[in-house]
């Protein structure tokens, strides 16, 4: 009997040629996007040190070149967030359908802020307010062609931009990496199990996601377009326009609630209904077109578009009222938990991580109509501690946008020094029990150089951080976010802080509070730039990983809220490393899959999906794996101790797992299992570094490699073991 190794690889994708360690390989199965390697006949050994043939698994373009990748992450960045939250509830099935209910809401809120944010731009500032003032208009061709057309006229002309990033919005979520032979016929509410064989196949469930969020998006156009209107005219037509408005937005928002929308097969009737919603929705926008061009009375636009910033508040308090309500609802389900403690944030994952989403959308929204104004009006913004000079037109984005800008420009400075005063609590007493570690593992450590045992101890300690700060530094900057909302929500009783500021304690406070204001802006701008650069560094900085991390995890998950985050990769690698494992097991040969890092929860995932007839040959090496120490904690309803049971149990415990003290990410598979218990028996702790001492051979102490791994004599050891256990396997 022949046996493959197939290896996944994790975040970096180095390529083919690096996962098997030979200079030519040639694809034998899939294609550029995902495929299949070996090494070309000639070109090296086809078989590995421990005997197994060698095949690469290449998915990583499926996440995206470094390029596309980086601008998805900083322009998709709300709606990414959004979709991870749903995978962090506490609790799956039916027991969970509020709360999952209350997050596609929430996702709808961001599309109602993304819509609302081309509003503002479009309708407000350059249809109403620009096109009403000379020296706005002056010496732009552009935009002097406002200053002749009626006002009605030109909030229907410019409400052409939001409908542009509707059809965008539309446009985008229709991508998807799943093949048409992929389609599950299983039926089933929710995504409840990763071994379900609908787990994957969300075609049905975005098609219904992609009607209703189109409707909502077109609902709050509409709403912006018709309030002023209706303002103006005060006439049954327009308050009749309005009222179906709010009714169509009434039953998308029940829509979205039904435990029907999430149904992964199935359901003619729900997939008509939300087809109406969504033409109900294109032919209210129409008529809403047709009456801001029907003729009327000229009124002179003055201030801020009307309804805006009602419009605004109103949406930022449905979001703190949404988020609340989830938290409390994620936070009983969590307190019962049976693995509570160590779930990260005891529970809250979903509600901090949304209400972070919606912190960055308000963000980015507010800072793209604070620098248009600030175009528009020729560098003189009005603020309270800047008077305008004459003849400068007063251009006003909502106030509501000075909160979140605030907001943000003083929660995520507090959050970096809270990560670096985290650092240093408690760092003598995790400095001396790491370096215990050290010298218990390596016995030459009193033989080395001191600076030696301290690189390998700080390893360790580095190791640590990540447990202990990632989940309390989101919920400080959640609580920030929380505060900005409810601030903002008042804003139209109370205006910005600034003004606020000015009432309170004068001239004294409120240029403070403006300086901050302003300087947010450019936070925004440079945190987005950043998040760029460090996505296109690749795997080059500790950073530059970690972004990768996050991109990995947003788009393992099939998009469940929000349609227009990143394309799901796994709804492809999985069914497609299925076909090739059964390929490769029909004739009686055995697949030894090994996953590192992140390759190993696809792997997993594919043993929990596979049919029974193929499993007894099969076997499951992991390596650096986040699949406890990461995905456990933070998605605790999909990745447990049970699920992991389950694939130990389907491969019959011929699974090895290699971990590391100095890894940050990955660590055992199951770190409080018996003796007794054949989970115990799956986790193998390799030293890392391989030694303190220069080895007789080198000239310098073998490195330090944390998270990166390279194949060695333990991991072939392993492929050897498991081999041999596929051989003796009835």
């Amino acid at each position: 009997m022949g046996t493959t190794e197939i290896r996944v690889h994790g975040v970096a994708d180095r390529g083919p040629e690096d996962i098997l360690d030979r200079p030519v390989v040639v694809r034998v199965a899939g294609d550029a996007n995902a495929g299949f390697y070996r090494p070309r006949p000639g070109f090296g050994d086809p078989a590995g040190p421990g005997g197994a043939t060698l095949e690469a698994y290449r998915w990583g373009r499926l996440a995206g070149r470094r390029v596309s990748r980086s601008l998805m992450l900083v322009l998709l960045l709300p709606f990414m967030l959004a979709n991870i939250a749903v995978w962090m509830l506490p609790v799956a099935g039916r027991a969970g359908a509020a709360n999952r209910a209350l997050c596609r809401l929430l996702a709808a809120t961001l599309t109602a802020m993304y819509v609302l944010s081309l509003v503002g731009v479009s309708l407000d500032l350059l249809a109403w307010q620009c096109a009403a003032y000379p020296r706005c208009l002056e010496g732009r061709r552009e935009l002097s062609w406002l200053g002749g057309v009626p006002t009605g006229a030109r909030l229907a002309l410019l409400a052409a931009a939001p409908i542009a990033g509707i059809a965008l919005l539309w446009r985008l979520s229709a991508r998807t990496w799943q093949l048409p032979e992929d389609a599950s016929a299983a039926q089933g509410v929710g995504a409840d199990r990763l071994d379900e064989p609908a787990f994957w196949d969300t075609r049905a469930l975005l098609r219904r996601l992609r009607s209703l969020h189109v409707a909502v998006a077109l609902g709050t156009l509409d709403a912006a377009l018709l309030l002023p209107l209706a303002g103006q005219d005060r006439s049954p037509a327009g308050y009749a326009l309005l009222a179906a408005d709010g009714v169509l937005l009434a039953a998308t928002l029940a829509a979205l609630c039904r435990p029907s929308v999430e149904r992964r097969g199935g359901g003619p009737g729900s997939e008509v209904a939300n087809r109406a919603v969504r033409l109900a929705a294109i032919g209210l926008t129409a008529v809403a077109l047709a009456y801001a061009l029907t003729p009327r009375p000229s009124w002179r636009a003055e201030g801020t578009l009307p309804g805006s910033e009602e419009l605004i508040a109103a949406l930022f308090v449905g979001q703190l009222v949404l988020v609340t309500v989830l938290g409390v609802g994620a936070a009983v389900q969590g307190r019962r938990h049976p693995f509570r403690r160590h779930i990260m944030v005891r529970g809250l994952g979903a509600p901090v991580l949304l209400t972070v989403s919606v912190g960055a959308a308000v963000a980015y929204s507010a800072a793209i109509n604070f620098l248009l104004a600030e175009y528009l009006d020729r560098g003189s913004s009005p603020t309270l501690a800047r008077p305008l000079p004459p003849g400068v037109p007063p251009l006003w984005p909502p106030s509501a946008g000075r909160w979140a800008i605030l907001g943000f420009s003083l929660g995520l400075p507090v959050v970096v020094l809270l990560g670096l005063v985290g650092t240093r609590i408690g760092r003598a007493r995790r400095r001396r029990a790491a370096e215990e570690l050290v010298r218990q593992e390596f016995p030459e450590a009193s033989r080395v150089p001191p600076e030696r045992v301290r690189a390998v101890r700080e390893a360790i300690v580095r190791s640590w951080l990540a447990d202990r700060l990632g989940g309390r530094l989101l919920a400080t900057y959640a609580a920030f976010a929380l505060l900005t909302l409810g601030a903002a929500g008042l804003s139209p009783k109370y205006g910005g802080p600034g003004r606020l500021a000015l009432e309170l304690g004068g001239p004294e406070l409120s240029r403070p509070i403006v300086f901050v204001t302003d300087l947010g802006t450019l936070l925004i701008v440079g945190f987005a730039v950043a998040l760029a650069v460090v996505g296109l560094r690749g795997a080059r900085s500790s950073g530059a990983r970690m972004v990768g991390v996050l991109w990995e995890l947003a788009t393992f998950w099939p998009r469940a809220t929000h349609p227009l985050a990143p394309p799901c990769y796994s709804e492809r690698v999985v069914p497609e490393l299925m076909r090739r494992i059964r390929t490769l097991t029909a004739d009686g040969g055995g697949v030894i899959v090994s996953g590192q890092s992140h390759g190993s929860v696809l792997a997993a995932a594919t043993v929990l999906q596979l049919p029974r007839d193929c499993l007894p040959r099969l076997a499951l090496l992991t390596y650096v794996t986040p699949l406890t120490r990461l995905y456990a904690r933070v998605f605790p309803a999909y990745v447990n101790d049970e699920v992991l049971h389950e694939v130990g149990d389907r491969i019959g415990w011929r699974w090895i797992s290699l971990w590391r003290r100095t890894d940050p990410i990955g660590g055992p598979v199951f770190p409080d299992a018996s003796s007794d218990d054949p989970a115990g028996r799956v986790d193998r702790r390799v030293r890392d570094p391989k030694g303190l001492l220069i080895p007789p051979t080198d000239t310098v102490p073998p490195a330090v490699h944390r998270h990166r791994y390279e194949p060695d004599d333990d991991f072939h050891a392993a492929v050897a073991d498991l081999a041999a256990r596929l051989r003796r396997a009835p």
